[in-house]
Parts: C-alpha cells; sequence; structure tokens
C-alpha cells in the first residue's frame, strides 16, 4: 500500500511538472539573469517568481486538548479565545478550554463571532482584543470565527490602524503589513474553508453591500489544527456548503493565471501577494483535493456516522487551503461577495433561521459552472484535468468542449448534494444583475487573477446564466 500511494504521488508530480517549463541549462544562466534580473520597470514586467507560505498544520482525533500545552510553550500570559455562540457550549471549545485551564493558562472567551462576518463584527472583535493585553489568540470554529480572529490579531497589534488601511484595493488601501502579530492557533471545526492554512480574512462590507478582505501572509495562523472528532456533528448543510467550497479553491486554484503571467512585478518580495497564480507546487494540493472532494464529499454530508468520510474532507480542505492560499482564487470568489453582500431574505436550513444569508460556499458554487463554461477557452486543458480529477473519462474530449465537460460534472455534483437551482432560488430576480455586476467588478484581488478578463458584459452574460443551473 504504501509503495502504491508513493507511485500515485510520484506521478502526479511528474503530470502537475509537464505543464511548467523546464528549468534552463547551466549555460545560459546569464541570458536568464539579464531576462529576470533586469532594472527596467516593474510595473510593466511579469512575475518570475512564486513563493510558498503555509500554517503549521496538525492533524489527528483529539488534538484539540494539545492547545493549552501549546499556549504554554509559547509563554502565553492572557490568551484571546474566539468562536461563535453556537460553538461555545460545545465539545470543541470545551475540550480547548479544559485544556487551557488543565495547564494553568489564562484566558477570555469572546463568542460573538458572526457567521458570515461584517465590518461591524470585526470591529467589534478588535474592540475586544484592544480591552485586553492578550499575547496568544486561538481561534475555535469555521471560517468566520478564524477570520475574525485574524482580523482582531492583526488590528490589536497596531491600534492605531484603522479598518480599510489593510483591506483589498480598490475598497481599501491594501497597505503591507509591517508590524509582528501575536501567535495564533487555528482550530478548525468545519471541513472546507481552508482557513487555518491562509492569510486571508473575508468579511461583508456593509457601506457596500459586498464581501472583500484582507489577504497577507503575516495572517497566517501559526498552527492549524485539524481535528476530525469536531466534523461528526457538522449538519447536513454546513457540511454540503463547507465541502462545495473545498471544490471551488481547488478548481479555481488550478485554472488561475499562471504565475509567470502576473503583472506587475513587485519592487519589494515583501509585496508579493499571498495570491500568486497557479503554480507547480500549489497544482499538486489542489489536484488531489479534488480527488478526495470526488470520493468524499457525498459521503461526508448525508453521513455524519461515516468518520472515514469527514475526517478525509477535513484533510482535503487544508489541501486545497494550501493550493489556493498561494494560487488564489478568482471568479467564482469574485461573483460570491455581491451574492452574499446582497441577499435579501433567503435562509438556509441548517444556519441561524433569524438572519438572512447566503452561506459562502453556495454564494460561491452557484456560479461555477457557468463560470468555468466561460473561463474554458483560455485553458482548456486544465479544465479539462480538473474534470477528470473530478472522475470523468477525457480520453475523446477536445479542448472545445473543456468548458461543457467540467460545467456539466459540476451540475452532477451540486444535484448530488442538493445545491439550490441558481440565483432564482436564493431570491434574486434578473433584475438584481446590474447591482451583482457593480459588486464584482472592485474585486481584484480575485478576478484579476481569473485567465480570462471579463467586461461588464461578460459579468453580466455569466450573472444571466447562474439564474437557473440544472
Amino acid at each position: 500500500m504504501a509503495a502504491a500511494a508513493r507511485n500515485k504521488a510520484l506521478n502526479l508530480m511528474r503530470h502537475v511538472a509537464k505543464s511548467w517549463r523546464h528549468i534552463a541549462p547551466e549555460s545560459t544562466a546569464v541570458t536568464l539573469n539579464k531576462k529576470y534580473g533586469t532594472t527596467a520597470d516593474p510595473q510593466t514586467q511579469k512575475e518570475y517568481a512564486f513563493e510558498m507560505a503555509c500554517s503549521n498544520i496538525r492533524y489527528g482525533p483529539g488534538v484539540t486538548q494539545e492547545v493549552g500545552m501549546d499556549c504554554k510553550n509559547m509563554g502565553a500570559k492572557l490568551v484571546c479565545v474566539m468562536t461563535d455562540k453556537y460553538l461555545s457550549p460545545l465539545a470543541p471549545v470545551q475540550v480547548a478550554l479544559e485544556s487551557l485551564e488543565r495547564h494553568n493558562v489564562p484566558y477570555k472567551l469572546y463568542d460573538r463571532c458572526r457567521v458570515e462576518p461584517t465590518d461591524e463584527s470585526f470591529k467589534a472583535a478588535v474592540d475586544f482584543s484592544n480591552q485586553h493585553k492578550f499575547d496568544v489568540f486561538l481561534a475555535i470554529g469555521g471560517g468566520s470565527v478564524m477570520d475574525t480572529c485574524k482580523a482582531a490579531n492583526l488590528y490589536s497589534s497596531n491600534p492605531q490602524s484603522e479598518l480599510l488601511d489593510y483591506v483589498n484595493a480598490p475598497i481599501g488601501k491594501g497597505l503591507p503589513v509591517t508590524h509582528q502579530l501575536k501567535p495564533l492557533i487555528a482550530v478548525t471545526t468545519t471541513a472546507g474553508t481552508g482557513s487555518e492554512t491562509t492569510g486571508t480574512a473575508v468579511f461583508d462590507y456593509l457601506p457596500m453591500k459586498a464581501k472583500t478582505g484582507i489577504s497577507n501572509r503575516a495572517l497566517r495562523p501559526t498552527l492549524g489544527i485539524v481535528d476530525p472528532l469536531h466534523l461528526i456533528t457538522m449538519p447536513e448543510r454546513v457540511a454540503a456548503y463547507s465541502g462545495i467550497d473545498v471544490l471551488c479553491h481547488a478548481i479555481e486554484s488550478y485554472t488561475a493565471v499562471p504565475y509567470d503571467e502576473r503583472i506587475p512585478r513587485p519592487e519589494n518580495p515583501m509585496l508579493r501577494p499571498a495570491y500568486q497564480g497557479c503554480n507547480p507546487v500549489s497544482d499538486i494540493w489542489s489536484a488531489h483535493a479534488l480527488r478526495m472532494t470526488k470520493k468524499y464529499l457525498k459521503r461526508a454530508v448525508y453521513d455524519k456516522g461515516d468518520t472515514e468520510a469527514r475526517s478525509t474532507m477535513g484533510l482535503a480542505s487544508t489541501y486545497a487551503g494550501i493550493g489556493f492560499g498561494n494560487a488564489g482564487v478568482h471568479l467564482c470568489h469574485g461573483m460570491s461577495y455581491p451574492i452574499s453582500g446582497l441577499v435579501k431574505d433567503f435562509v438556509s436550513k441548517g444556519y441561524d433561521q433569524d438572519i438572512a444569508l447566503v452561506p459562502h460556499g453556495l454564494s460561491v458554487v452557484i456560479s461555477a459552472p457557468a463560470v468555468f463554461e466561460f473561463m474554458a477557452p483560455a485553458c482548456p486543458e486544465r479544465h479539462l484535468e480538473a474534470a477528470k480529477f473530478l472522475g470523468v473519462d477525457i480520453t475523446n474530449k477536445k479542448n472545445a468542449d473543456a468548458g461543457q465537460v467540467l460545467g456539466d460534472k459540476l451540475r452532477q455534483i451540486m444535484q448530488d448534494i442538493d445545491v439550490p437551482d441558481g440565483l432564482i432560488e436564493l431570491g434574486y430576480t434578473k433584475d438584481d444583475i446590474p447591482a451583482l455586476v457593480k459588486g464584482t467588478l472592485p474585486q481584484h484581488r480575485v478576478i484579476k487573477l481569473a485567465p480570462r478578463p471579463q467586461t461588464e458584459e461578460d459579468l453580466t452574460q455569466i450573472f444571466e446564466n447562474c439564474m437557473r443551473i440544472y
């Protein structure tokens, strides 16, 4: 079995390597140095390097019980524990708190993180952090909790900063993070966001009624903890929409603009963005996440007792997180932000019935078939390969068919886990499309990584194609 797994991994690496240029022989070193080491304006030059960054990851049933010792090892004098009101009385949080108490680590609990956070909920968490002298942060929850904790760490570590200082341009100033953040341990309780591996924090910016985010390597958790025991109690819809987010993370990062096609080249390495475009290393993580999702997603959604499926989806989420945390996502996520931000009265079963919201994974996948059908002509081979990773036999498929092939496979997966039939079922009509397009256009952090540029007319057509899926 070990030999078979090793051979499979090697074959995957060889396959991915074929997509990239071979390293030039030593005899051409001088020529390459002139090309890549040029002093010309970086704003007009393509990128020539990528930089892999990832949190340390710990995986294993029951590893949450170690967080107290982790904080003690860090010399913590006061830990900020962040979670939400639903998780606060449940095992993931209680196990962590018991561990802190057992190791005599002082802490204060903040359990007001909002599901699908907003600028206001971020500010509330930052205000709480500013009231205390925390030296370690501990997030226990899904992507909403982890992103809130990242923001609290970022802004409380530099109390003079304002919210928009680090928010991605053009919505915010997009300033580089130059100050030191506190250690952050992220204990994930869902299998989807991959936030335990990334330097990204996403929120609804209420003045614009659209999601935006902060993306910088400095936000990455010091340690991401993936404890499969926490995944057993996930509600069905949470398992579905967090799981389908894994799939979109992986496909978007695999089909993103190649890192060496991205412009501009940064003038300083510290300005190299977290989302850099697909590259030979991120490809391996994204491709394997797709294979895992294909095999285990449906099982994980419909059978809480299938510990193998739910545990493996937890790993798939982390794998995809490493992939997209370095390569980036693109248009599905760019379009998802106004879909979430402009929600009217849609309430998903399995979520808080008092709050109108479109769960993140649902807001992302609802556009996926239409997006990838639009994008496929720019890199058909990559779209066909993504379909292959999801189990499609592409032997006789032509490049011209790539978008349809991948789109049809996604529709099948979405039907299998009961994803609503398009934007209409989320409460949108065609009259809402101009506002949805307007909310997508400023999402430069992600939409500029798409392999095919989009005009307003293109986005309008894509949104129209999302009104109904099946």
